[in-house]
């Protein structure tokens, strides 16, 4: 009997764990239970495993080798997440339930998150799908055109360069640069971070970003990079373009005969011997922009890592971008290399750990640029009729025009940063209704910098011969960190009250020193030895220099999200903000915000539209603060001084700039009234909104004081205060468009239109605050000025070109600017009618500041292709063509061909002499319509078909095309119309601006 028994529980035993052992190849189908559509890129993943895979284009999927029992975890963004228990092989069909919430875009507002349809602020948002469309080197460039209100353009298009981000205009004459936020951490720059691993981008443009307090007048800009979801299959992606790049544009200057002829008019007109007697064996001579403008090749390559489990999320990715400059490419190149990490982890059902990380790598060279006697500038003014390998022995062409090949060859330096970033965050959620979150944010950054400037000599008198061999050399820390912690109460109150309450503090410290140090006489003359180790020779007067700074900042913050049946809207913010930058007794502050809506849409008298899906009104106002003008309070040694030691002169410091102990912030005080509707079954997208910012105690530096209190001793000056406000207006608008008209074909439009006004409404003192240059030795062509926008163009007006010396005789005199008038010369308006042309006369002459700037983006998906373009334009600005040297025999623009040569030859262009004249004073002659419509982004993929990818085991293959800066449609003369140096005052003069590359790219995005 017992015998039985045991045989019969080995039986058992066996029958049993065979069950348990065998597997068996699951298929099913995924449909919408609504519509009984099939759905594609369906997660199905068997729980607490890897195994998983992805519905195709018709909703199937298979997995093989899942054991009997095992439950399936079926997630879809927009739906709720099912699970599914394996008992049999027979195939199963899932029919998924739309979740309501989650199909609201959810929006990041700082510290917190809310739906988009409940928004109550002006928002723009950028998707990880438009920078896969733009192929940026820097994140930045995506909001140019497909953001309204935001403004991005560049001060150089050399590898790696920072681009400018202006939020609704230019509200301050310091810094107008907008508050950069990274998964809840502060950054400097886009250009550390990889555009492949960013999410989304959102900004924002109004009060609502008081949040922020003190760093948040200017906008703030929330980047949200990707993360895993949980219980998906592991997602291998890989990314890549390679192209080449070129200038768009060379400038029509003058070639060896024309500048020749040309060069010898201009001798005679002034009765001297002609330079070129002969120039019929000249040609064309040397065109020195083909000379340094080349071809340079563009590499990127991403590779990423992301899926999930029940209890962690997990994202890797890893890029490197190798990118050569278009000018001097073999002393010109930028090389990036990023690491990032982003990981979840649920630690019970109470506690989840999040942490984050950028590792950023990047080493650069380049050459002096936007400057006088920058390659550019060179190689515009440099003669036609010297050779690629002469140089101006002679000086003929003034002291700082050198041939722009020689200085390239004699241009070496190099650049290398390392840069950790990111946070710590643990969120606590005793309630259902309360999250505790605390992170602690953190950056390390460092770099070294060398320079060499070899023993050289260009000509007699240039002001770059260089008889004594220099190296310079540099090393930077910057370190911050940010301890937030802050509390999120969200609850519903009789089904028709629900409420968010946000209360925290944040404390940020940012420290960092620097040294820098100059070593002369270079072993051998060579950039192989140029180390400061190396160099025996010394300097009379001091070679090092040194700095320590350390900045600190505590906040207190709290938040009010109310809203009554879902419909009516309301936030109210406030943060107190103390900042080290200023004296004891001024550093404290409040920022306080409130915003209001109301979803029309929601009311019952709105329930039968057949048009309007959903429409809002909302408001904003508050103040925020601009966080400039640190330790202007302080007496700094930053002045000059010169001692006798012991019969000696010896070289110290003094006191520089007069403190201020009473400096403060700019305060920022802004209203917004918008709306929100789409239209047409949400096929019509509209937003709208109307903009008032008041920018007060502007720091105006200058004012005059009394000068026993030393400010006019070397390197002294007066000081600077709170003495100023403007005002900037304007308005918004964007619609878009999209449709699928069938299953192979889909359409989509986005247009924006951004109208910005700004003007200075006060400046306290009799001062005019000026910057810019313009030419050698004139006075400043931008300034800032009460009626008129801040950093507009000032200078002579024109009257035509004065035809014969009657004309000359019954003008007003101009000698007062420097020369007497002569037929062929630029006559000056009198346009304060004092009967003489002088200085007084200068006026406005332009704007660097657009009216209008306006974003086109358009997309087409016909069966597996997908074709897109971006288009971006700027109306109603003005630049300064500040690229021609004022010396008689540089090369010139082909503009001169139409020069005044006699009465009625021209009466734009003046003549050409070597004589002295005016015309070369700053004047609106040099001041051009800079207006400007660029086709940024043209391109045209394909993507394997989903049966082709589910038989090669993939989920995404599709190569494409690119053009990026296609075509620029603008009359300006220069390299590039859109570009600027970023200065408040000072800002749109062009020396020569380094263009922006057009780029031919071949890419490829794949997904295992």
């Amino acid at each position: 009997m017992k015998k039985t028994y045991f045989i019969a529980f080995i039986a058992l035993f066996m029958f049993s764990a065979f069950s348990y052992a065998q597997t068996i190849n699951v298929k099913g189908n995924v449909k919408d239970v609504a519509t009984n559509a099939p759905l594609p890129g369906v997660n199905i993943v068997v729980k607490n495993t890897a195994k998983g895979a992805s519905t195709d284009f018709d909703g199937n999927f298979s997995i093989n080798d899942v054991p009997i029992n095992s439950i399936l975890v079926v997630t879809y963004l927009g739906y709720q997440t099912q699970e599914v228990t394996i008992t049999s092989s027979q195939e199963i069909s899932i029919l998924l339930v739309e979740d309501a919430e989650s199909l609201d875009e959810v929006v990041v507002i700082g510290y917190g998150t809310q739906k988009r349809k409940d928004v109550t602020g002006a928002v723009s948002l950028v998707s990880s799908e438009t920078l896969e469309d733009l192929k940026p080197v820097d994140a930045a460039i995506a909001l140019q055109g497909t953001s309204s209100g935001v403004t991005v353009n560049s001060p150089s298009g050399s590898p790696g360069a920072e681009f400018n981000i202006i939020i609704r205009g230019i509200s301050s004459n310091g810094s107008n640069k907008p508050l950069y936020i990274v998964d809840g951490y502060e950054v400097s720059s886009f250009n550390t971070i990889s555009p492949n691993d960013i999410e989304s981008i959102t900004v924002l443009k109004d009060a609502q970003a008081a949040i922020y307090g003190i760093k948040g007048a200017n906008g703030v800009v929330l980047i949200t990079t990707k993360s895993g979801k949980k219980n998906s299959a592991p997602k291998f992606s890989y990314n890549a373009y390679t192209g080449t790049q070129e200038t768009t544009r060379t400038l029509p200057y003058l070639n060896a005969t024309e500048y020749a002829l040309l060069l010898n008019e201009s001798y005679a007109t002034n009765g001297q011997a002609l330079p070129y007697p002969n120039v019929s064996g000249l040609g064309a001579g040397t065109d020195w922009q083909d000379e340094v403008f080349s071809n340079a090749p563009i590499t990127n390559h991403n590779v990423s890592l992301s899926g999930g489990g029940e209890k962690i999320t997990y994202y890797v990715g890893a890029s490197r971008l190798e990118q050569d400059g278009i000018v001097a490419r073999d002393k010109s190149d930028f090389v990036r290399n990023n690491i990032k990490i982003n990981l979840g982890i649920d630690i019970s059902k109470k506690f989840k750990f999040t942490t984050n990380a950028n590792y950023f790598t990047a080493s650069s060279r380049g050459f002096s640029e936007n400057a006088l006697g920058s390659v550019l500038f060179n190689a515009l003014n440099y003669a036609p009729t010297f050779n690629v390998d002469e140089e101006d022995w002679n000086g003929t062409l003034g002291n700082e025009v050198i041939n722009p090949l020689s200085q390239i060859r004699n241009t070496y330096n190099s650049y290398n940063g390392t840069n950790i970033e990111g946070n710590f965050q643990l969120e606590y959620k005793p309630l259902k209704e309360l999250t505790v979150t605390s992170r602690i944010g953190y950056k390390v950054y460092s770099d070294k910098g060398k320079s060499f400037a070899p023993i050289v000599e260009y000509g007699t008198g240039k002001v770059f011969n260089n008889p004594r061999s220099r190296v310079d050399q540099s090393r930077n820390h910057y370190n911050s960190y940010t301890w937030e912690t802050f509390i999120n109460y969200d609850k519903t109150f009789a089904d028709k009250h629900h409420a968010t309450v946000t209360l925290g503090t944040s404390a940020q410290r940012n420290w960092g020193d620097g040294l820098s140090a100059s070593g002369f006489d270079v072993p051998n003359n060579s950039w192989e030895f140029a180390d400061i180790s190396l160099t025996p020779g010394l300097s009379d007067a001091k070679s090092n220099a040194s700095y320590v700074y350390d900045n600190r900042l505590t906040s207190y913050f709290g938040r009010l999200q109310y809203d009554y049946m879902g419909k009516y809207l309301l936030s109210a913010m406030v943060r107190r903000d103390a900042a080290s930058d200023f004296s004891p007794e001024n550093r404290v502050d409040y920022f306080k915000s409130v915003t209001a809506g109301w979803k029309i849409s929601d009311e019952p008298f709105m329930e039968d539209s057949e048009v309007i899906d959903f429409l809002k009104l909302r408001a904003s106002y508050g103040t925020l603060g601009n966080n400039v003008g640190a330790d202007l309070y302080r007496a700094l040694l930053n002045g000059e001084a010169t001692y006798v030691m012991d019969g000696a002169l010896v070289t110290g410091v003094a006191n520089g700039r007069l403190p201020n102990p009473n400096a403060q912030w700019e305060t920022a005080e802004k209203l917004d009234v918008g709306f929100d509707i789409t239209l047409l079954n949400n096929k019509v997208d509209i937003t709208a909104d109307y903009f008032v910012e008041d920018r007060e105690d502007l720091l105006i530096g200058g004012l005059p004081v009394s000068g026993i209190l030393g400010t006019a001793a070397p390197g002294g000056g007066n000081p600077t205060v709170n003495a100023g406000t403007t005002r900037s207006k304007g308005f918004e608008f964007s619609i878009g468009y999209k449709d699928d008209f069938s299953d192979n074909l889909s359409f989509a439009a986005n247009f924006n239109f951004t109208n910005v006004k700004g003007e200075v409404i006060s400046i306290n003192g009799d001062v005019i605050p000026e910057g810019g240059a313009f030419g050698v030795g004139q006075l400043a062509p931008s300034r800032m000025e009460v009626g008129q926008p801040i950093g507009y163009f000032y200078g002579l007006k024109t009257d035509g070109i004065f035809q014969n010396q009657a004309e000359v005789e019954a003008h007003p005199s101009q000698l007062a600017l420097g020369a007497e008038a002569a037929p062929g010369d630029i006559r000056y308006a009198d346009v304060n009618g004092d009967g003489v042309i002088d200085f007084d006369d200068r006026t406005y002459l332009g704007k660097p500041q657009a009216d209008y700037y306006m974003g086109l983006n358009l997309s087409v998906n016909f069966k597996n292709f997908d074709l897109a373009t971006y288009m971006y334009a700027e109306v109603g600005k003005e630049m300064v063509r500040n690229y021609e040297r004022s010396q008689p025999n540089v090369n010139r623009s082909n503009l001169y061909l139409n020069r005044w040569r006699g009465e009625g030859t021209s009466n734009t262009v003046p003549r050409v002499t070597t004589a002295s004249t005016t015309n070369r004073l700053f004047s609106d002659f040099y001041v051009e319509d800079a207006s400007f419509l660029r086709i940024q982004n043209i391109q045209l993929g394909y993507s394997l078909p989903d049966n082709v990818l589910e038989k090669i085991g993939m989920s995404k293959f599709r190569i494409y095309a690119a053009v990026n800066n296609a075509f620029t449609f603008t009359e300006y003369s220069g390299y590039d119309p859109a570009a600027t140096s970023g200065d408040a005052i000072g800002g749109g003069i062009d020396y020569g601006f380094y263009p922006i590359s057009r780029q031919y790219l071949l890419g490829l995005n794949l997904s295992l």
